[in-house]
C-alpha cells in the first residue's frame, strides 16, 4: 500500500500546504502510521509528520526515546495552553543537514486521537512538547526555514541551494506549451486597399 514512501524533502511544495484533519480511522491508517515509525527510524529522526512523506493530512508519528516501547501516533493534534519559552536547537528530516536553535514553549497541552479515533490528552514540558511543536509546524505547512532569522538563512544557504538543485534536477518543471503560428488571413478576412 505504501511501498514507495519516502521522506520528501525541501523545497517540495508538498511541504508547505495546510494539512486536513483525518475523519476516516481506517486500516490505511494504521499502515501508513506504521510505515512512517519505520521511514523515521531509519533515517534516525524522533519525529515524523504525514507531509513530510506526500500525505496532507493532520498526524504525526514519534518516538522520543528510541525505545522500542516508545512509539507515539498522533491524529488530529490540537495544541493548547503553552507556557514558558525555552530555546534549542532542532533538525529535520525534510531538511537534511540544517540545524538551528528555535524558541519554542516550555510546556503545553496537546489533544489528539489515536490510530482508532479515541481522544487523547497529555501535557508535558520540555523535549516532548518541542518535538509536538515541531511536528505540528508541519501539519500547518510551517518548516524550519520559515523560522530562520537571516543570520540562520545566511549560515545555511549553500545547503538551502543545495537542496533546491537536487529537487529541481528530480522534479524539472513542465516545458512551456508550444507556440502556435498565426494563421494566414483568409480571403475573406482581407482588408481592400
Amino acid at each position: 500500500m505504501f511501498e514507495d514512501l519516502k521522506i520528501i524533502l525541501y523545497p517540495d511544495p508538498r511541504l508547505k500546504k495546510m494539512s486536513q484533519p483525518v475523519d476516516v480511522f481506517d486500516d490505511r491508517l494504521r499502515v501508513l502510521a506504521s510505515c512512517m515509525l519505520n521511514l523515521m527510524r531509519e533515517a534516525k529522526g524522533v519525529g515524523l509528520a504525514a507531509p513530510q512523506v506526500g500525505e496532507n493530512i493532520r498526524l504525526f508519528v514519534m518516538n522520543p526515546t528510541g525505545e522500542p516501547g516508545a512509539d507515539r501516533v498522533y491524529v488530529n493534534p490540537v495544541l493548547l495552553d503553552p507556557d514558558g519559552e525555552e530555546e534549542s536547537e532542532e533538525g529535520c528530516l525534510s531538511l537534511p543537514g540544517i540545524h538551528l536553535n528555535v524558541v519554542r514553549s516550555k510546556q503545553i497541552r496537546l489533544q489528539a486521537q489515536d490510530l482508532d479515533g479515541k481522544r487523547i490528552e497529555e501535557v508535558a514540558s520540555g523535549f516532548l512538547p518541542r518535538v509536538w511543536q515541531h511536528e505540528t509546524d508541519h501539519l500547518n505547512g510551517t518548516l524550519l526555514t520559515d523560522r530562520m532569522g537571516p543570520v540562520a538563512r545566511m549560515a545555511n544557504r549553500r545547503i538551502l541551494n543545495e537542496l533546491k538543485e537536487q529537487y529541481e534536477a528530480l522534479n524539472p518543471p513542465p516545458p512551456p506549451p508550444p507556440k502556435t503560428k498565426p494563421k494566414p488571413p483568409t480571403g475573406r478576412n482581407k482588408r481592400k486597399p
